[in-house]
């Protein structure tokens, strides 16, 4: 692996990447890029669904959503590995987010940093967390096909599946 999870050479990694490991170049612009348009599919999922009424199944509907919340988290956890400027402040930002949970936003916040502040704990979560959280998504990928495929889908077309 190239990338190295630590705030003073993750920019440099990322750099190395690109201009030195054979077709790395190649390898981030599709990463990044195949991150968007896997969104812009997702959107589409969503916008057929509530067109349709998909809404009304509320398990089915329930697991999309939590499966769309952790694909966020997943992106933006890879948003944040470059450790550029606008990286650095995105993390800023979202996590500072947490503060404003009742109680527990302080709390929060500082165990996602791993600290007081952002630094080498909290990037080194991050990559864990946009490593291991793929592996969450597949699961509950499979969770919500299996509840659609018990509750039954939204039907667009009236077919009827039922041939027996």
């Amino acid at each position: 692996i190239h990338y190295t999870a630590n705030i003073d050479l993750a920019f440099s990694s990322i750099i190395h990447i690109v201009r030195d490991v054979p077709h790395g170049w190649v390898m981030q612009n599709t990463h990044a890029i195949g991150a968007s348009m896997f969104f812009i599919c997702i959107y589409t999922h969503i916008a057929r669904g509530l067109y349709y009424g998909s809404y009304l199944n509320k398990e089915v509907w329930l697991s999309g959503t939590t499966l769309l919340i952790i694909l966020m988290a997943t992106a933006f956890f890879g948003y944040v590995l470059p450790w550029g400027q606008m990286s650095f402040w995105a993390a800023t930002v979202i996590t500072n987010l947490l503060t404003a949970v009742p109680y527990l936003g302080n709390t929060l916040t500082t165990w996602l940093w791993g600290g007081f502040s952002i630094n080498d704990p909290t990037l080194t979560r991050f990559f864990a967390l946009h490593f291991l959280l793929p592996f969450v998504i597949i699961s509950l990928s499979s969770i919500h096909i299996m509840l659609l495929h018990t509750e039954g889908s939204s039907n667009p077309l009236g077919t009827n599946s039922d041939i027996d």
